[in-house]
């Protein structure tokens, strides 16, 4: 449970750091656009008040979406408590829960999520941005798919015998 908790720790702050440094420190609210390494990587300015992509962004959801994400980051660290699971199991639950807290932090603060990541390349625009939480979100979701806490997610498996 340990590891858990300091990897949502080291990604939360990770996640506002990034945010405050771009969004505050390099002013993207007022600059809107700064090109980093055009076009793989560019900060672009985005107020994600709605779920992925700005969907239902119209409708006021903000503590909505605040309940939703406590609840599940309370839900994971619950199931990670009373498992088994191995290490990639609880580096899993802390990126999620780690980039879910950034994201509520953000609609307490701002009433929206801070998103300035913005990657095409091969002559496809991307119009979206994201942001560290949202990195860690979607990589802690696959990893507990992928590694569900069956606690031998690390372990060496015994070699089978020749008959």
């Amino acid at each position: 449970m340990r590891l858990t908790l300091w990897t949502a720790f080291w990604v939360f702050l990770a996640d506002q750091a990034t945010k405050y440094l771009v969004v505050h420190a390099l002013n993207l609210m007022e600059r809107q656009a700064i090109d980093v390494v055009p076009p793989l990587l560019n900060f672009r300015m985005a107020w994600n008040r709605g779920v992925n992509f700005g969907l239902f962004g119209e409708a006021d959801m903000r503590w909505v979406l605040v309940a939703v994400a406590v609840t599940v980051s309370a839900l994971v660290l619950t199931w990670v408590w009373r498992g088994d699971g191995g290490k990639w199991m609880h580096v899993s639950a802390g990126l999620l829960v780690g980039g879910a807290i950034g994201n509520v932090v953000d609609r307490i603060l701002y009433g929206a999520v801070a998103d300035f990541l913005n990657m095409s390349c091969c002559g496809i625009e991307n119009p979206y941005a994201f942001n560290v939480a949202d990195i860690a979100v979607f990589f802690g979701a696959l990893g507990l798919v992928v590694f569900p806490g069956d606690g031998k997610d690390g372990a060496k498996r015994p070699k089978r015998r020749k008959t």
